[in-house]
């Protein structure tokens, strides 16, 4: 009656790492970037998740990830989201949490232990001047040809988009948070 399916894999005939950006003002852009990382474990893959402004609040994701452990490691280096109300630290204190994550980042690169590199809510990073412009160029230039980067948060910057070889956007048509529905675990955090 049904036959088989015959599954195939593919591998290209060059490597090559991609620039991937995931922006917009919807809902799932870490979770799309956490999807790549989880594919990328499926092929043997080993992911490295750089979070800039979460850290404040309980996120499921950090507890899922140690699953996905030794492939995937996440570093959540933020204290927030900076300037959001009810968030009690400074500018400056949120921009040298984001600096000393891309020293962690110069060390990532430097080693070259990992074929993904996610760096989570950089766009909002950028955007909050928590990191430069320049400063996220160099990631960019500076990481092994192998090495895909993916850059998450809305407000992505013209140039980044430019140097981009894929970029998404995620655009918000609805969201339970507009209904007043607190957000829920495993949806929202």
């Amino acid at each position: 009656m049904n036959d088989p399916i015959t599954i195939t894999t593919f591998e290209p005939k060059k490597k090559q790492g991609l620039i991937v950006i995931i922006t917009g003002n919807g809902k799932g852009k870490t979770t799309s970037a956490m999807g790549m990382a989880l594919r990328g474990c499926g092929h043997g893959l080993k992911t490295t998740i750089v979070q800039f402004m979460k850290g404040d609040l309980y996120s499921g994701e950090w507890d899922g990830v140690k699953r996905l452990a030794p492939l995937v490691k996440l570093y959540h280096t933020g204290k927030g989201f900076c300037g959001i109300e009810g968030n009690p630290y400074p500018h400056a204190e949120h921009r040298k949490n984001a600096q000393d994550a891309l020293q962690l980042i110069a060390g990532i690169l430097h080693a070259d232990d990992c074929d993904t590199l996610i760096l989570d809510e950089i766009n909002n990073a950028l955007q909050l001047k928590l990191v430069d412009l320049d400063q996220v160029k160099e990631i960019i230039s500076s990481r092994p040809e192998h090495m895909h980067v993916i850059l998450t948060g809305r407000d992505a910057h013209p140039e980044l988009i430019d140097l981009a070889d894929t970029v998404s956007e995620v655009r918000e048509i609805k969201h339970a948070y507009r209904k007043e529905i607190e957000p829920q675990p495993g949806i929202d955090f």
